[in-house]
């Protein structure tokens, strides 16, 4: 079992920028690939950033890529979504998500996640 909690949302103006954080509890954090995804009032959640168990691999809709990075800190049992030149259409609430097993290329897939944190709220101004 592992707890994931997000924190670092909030208002800011396009064009601006914004780091959120997943904290994980447990001591296997490291056998987890993570994931964020969003999902905006009336829409489907969707695929954002995912990152390998050792976070060497990263995986990046095609909307944020180039803008966002998704990294991790093992040792702090964080993962993090650094969000660049944020747009309007980025506005959602965000959420990370783990997995022990990823099947084929399923970081996209919220079906592969197994746990999930209860989301952060960002909104962009425009």
């Amino acid at each position: 079992q592992v707890q994931l909690v997000e924190s670092g949302g909030g208002l800011v103006q396009a064009g601006g920028s914004l780091r959120v954080s997943c904290a994980a509890s447990g001591r296997t954090f490291s056998s987890y690939h993570m994931g964020w995804f969003r999902q905006a009032p009336g829409k489907e959640r969707e695929f954002v950033a995912a990152i390998s168990r050792n976070g060497e691999s990263t995986y990046y809709a095609d909307s944020v890529k180039g803008r966002f990075v998704i990294s991790r800190d093992n040792a702090k049992n964080t993962v993090y979504l650094q969000m660049n030149s944020l747009k309007p259409e980025d506005t959602a609430a965000y959420y990370c998500a783990a997995s022990a097993y990823i099947g084929g290329n399923g970081y996209n897939r919220v079906g592969q996640y197994v746990f999930w944190g209860q989301g952060t709220q960002v909104t962009v101004s425009s």
